[in-house]
This record gives C-alpha cells, structure tokens and sequence, in this order.
C-alpha cells in the first residue's frame, strides 16, 4: 500500500483548505500510487499520536466546499519539532509512517511549518525511509524566502484594503472625527499593513507603520497630530510588530514567537495622555485570515494548483522540497512554479524590500505593482438561508 498524509500547520488562512482541496483533487487521479489520502488531525500532532482519517470517507460536498472554507479543516497546531533527531517524537512519527503505509508526506504551512517538514524529510532521509516529503506554501504574513509570495496573504490583503477603505469612509462623516488606528498582523513583517496603500485615494490611509522601519513614539504623536489638526480627523494603519516600549511582555509560542496584539491600543493611550485625542482602535486579528467574503479568485485558484503540482512533485520522486511561485509577468499576471529546498526555506525570513517603501505615509509603485494582480479576481460563495456553507469533516479515526 503507498498512502499520502496532509498536514495542516501553523496559522490558517482563507485559501489553507483550497491547497487541500487541490492536493486531494491531483491524488485521486492516481489510484495506482496512492491508495488512502490521510488528513492528519491537528497537524503534525496528527502523525506523532496515530490520529488520522480517511479523506475518502467525507462527502463530496464537504470537498468541494473547501475552496470556501477558511480556518484549518484537518486542524492545525504550532508544535516544534526537537532539533534533536533522536528525541522519541521522531520515532513516534516513523512508527506511524510504517503503520498507515505513508509514502508521501504533504505539509502546508508557513516558516516555521517549513521547519517542520524538513525534519521529516531529514528524518525520512537519514534513515532510509521510502518517503517523499513536499512542502507546501502558506501564510498571511508573506513573509516565506524563496517565493514571490505566499498563498493567503493576497486574499487578507484584500480584507485589509476593504475594510480601510470603508472605516475611511465612515471616519469622514463628522465634523470633527477621532483617530482611527487600524492594526493588522505582522510579526516581523509589513506585508498586510502595506497592503492598506491600495486603498483608493478618497479613502487611503494618513500614516502606515511597518515594523521594518524604526518606530519613535514621540514622532508618531507628532505626526498623527498634524494630520488630525488638519483634518479633523486620521486613519493610521500599523502592523502589530512595530517596536515600542509598551505594558508587560507578550506570552511567546512554543517557536519562541511573542504573541502579539494591543499596540494600536498602547498608541492610542499615548497619543491621549500625550495629546489629548481619543481614539478609535480597529483590531483586525483573525478577520484577515479567516473571511471567506473576500477572496482573492488568483489567491484561491493558485492555493488549488500549488496543492496539485505538490502531489505531482512526490509522485515524481521529489522529496524535502516546497512548491515555490515564480511570477513571469504582473499584466496579465502570469506565475509558474518551481521547487526549492526546504533548507532554504525553513526558518527563514522575507521583509519588505527598500524599493516597495517610500515613506510612512506610502509604498511605492513597485509594491503597488507587485500586489495588485495578485488581489484580483472575485469569488461566487453557496449559501444556504443566508449562511455561507463551510466544510465540516466527521473525522473517522483509522484504525
């Protein structure tokens, strides 16, 4: 028997359950190859405790509604591996490649979900183990090395420049409005925070902070005080990663990763106390990433065909590798993929480049240029009485 495992990490996304979609899609198309298709519930979790099922036994419904379905359907989890390979996890996870008959293992995920999967082609690799394992590209920060961007972030980009846009509109109405600071994700990164400069110019953004510049509290009360001395009022955007002295220290995951949130809270107790000004704080945590209403139709249909070419990958004899996306052209906007070294990939960080960044009040036409194509395209959802149809799996334990 030659099973596929899929595995679902780190944070999801709207588009996570479209690579799945994909994935399973390309594998069924090859019954000589591959005979069970397993979801690993709760990620790498999944594999390390024996708790899989069969992806055959759900509905064709349930697959099908994948390609609308935000969050992670398998479930997902944040667990780091032991950089040592001979701590007894290692041995858990080759005892169930043996026992559920895996030989292709697929991981989508984001840097340190990379990391994870190299591990397990390490491992697979080190000892001898007739296992291909392929990573698969994703996360809204759009932060992964060697791809031009990641599945996810264009669709939370569009939620982002959308929701701007309409909480610019609604902050123009009064006579004399209040500072609306708009914080996105980002850890290390800008990518969703820029992303606000698409918003037309009756509505763009004043200010954007990015945690790739330096951020001086004392200069960002000053500007935002200017702005809304001349305004009336001031829409600011921030990534939550910006770096300022502010309350206790954030809880950290198990990847040493600080848990961000509350620094457009933190700024907007400052500018009062300094200045003032009340504000309104627009936290916008897990919409960005879990809002199927706003999809990128490029975003969905290149997480779909990223799954298929990862399946593809394995099935020709690939193994600790990552589908990478290549763009050939922005108008129309073409891509092709290719594979890069999981090494290369895992752990490490892509921020915004110098030439996307003009200054704190815009990103320059090469950002502009770099994001639109991959925002475009709108996707038609099935309702039933008014509610969106989401995918929910039974998730039948193999024995």
């Amino acid at each position: 028997m030659k099973n596929m495992v899929y595995i679902q990490s780190g944070g999801p996304t709207s588009v996570i359950n479209s690579s799945l979609f994909g994935a399973y899609s390309e594998a069924i198309r090859h019954p000589e190859d591959i005979d069970h298709i397993y979801g690993s519930i709760n990620g790498i979790e999944g594999l390390i405790d024996g708790k899989l099922f069969d992806l055959r036994e759900e509905s064709g419904e349930d697959i099908e509604l994948l390609i609308q379905t935000p969050g992670a359907a398998l479930g997902t989890t944040r667990r780091k591996l032991p950089q040592d390979i001979n701590d007894p996890v290692y041995m858990d996870i080759v005892h169930n490649l043996q026992k559920f008959h895996i030989k292709y293992v697929l991981v989508n995920g984001g840097n340190d979900s990379m990391d994870t999967c190299n591990k397990i082609a390490i491992l697979c690799d080190e000892l001898n183990l007739d296992v291909r394992v392929i990573g698969v590209p994703k996360t809204i920060d759009n932060d992964l090395a060697s791809t031009d961007h990641t599945l996810g972030y264009a669709s939370a980009a569009k939620v982002v420049i959308n929701t701007v846009y309409s909480i610019a509109k609604d902050a123009a109405c009064y006579k004399k409005g209040k500072v609306h600071i708009v914080e996105t994700m980002g850890r290390n990164v800008g990518w969703l925070a820029a992303s606000a400069d698409l918003v037309p110019d009756d509505g763009r953004p004043d200010l954007i902070y990015l945690p790739e510049n330096k951020f001086v509290l004392d200069d960002f009360i000053k500007d935002v005080s200017e702005v809304f001395k001349k305004k009336g009022y001031a829409i600011v955007v921030i990534s939550e990663g910006i770096s300022f002295e502010r309350g206790e220290a954030a809880e950290v995951d198990s990847f040493g990763h600080a848990q961000l949130s509350g620094a457009g809270a933190a700024l907007a107790e400052a500018l009062r106390e300094k200045t003032g000004i009340t504000s309104r704080v627009v936290e916008l945590s897990l919409t960005q990433r879990a809002n199927p209403f706003l999809l990128s139709r490029n975003d969905r249909d290149e997480a779909i065909e990223v799954g298929k070419e990862a399946v593809i990958a394995a099935l020709h004899g690939e193994t600790g590798k990552m589908i990478v996306m290549k763009r050939v052209s922005n108008k129309p906007y073409i891509g092709r993929f290719e594979l890069a070294d999981l090494g290369e990939v895992a752990n490490a960080e892509r921020k915004i480049p110098a030439e996307f960044m003009q200054d704190k009040t815009r990103m320059s036409d090469k950002f502009r240029d770099y994001l639109r194509p991959l925002i475009e395209g709108n996707v038609h959802l099935k309702y039933r009485g008014g509610i969106v149809l989401l995918t929910n799996f039974k998730k039948k334990l193999v024995k």
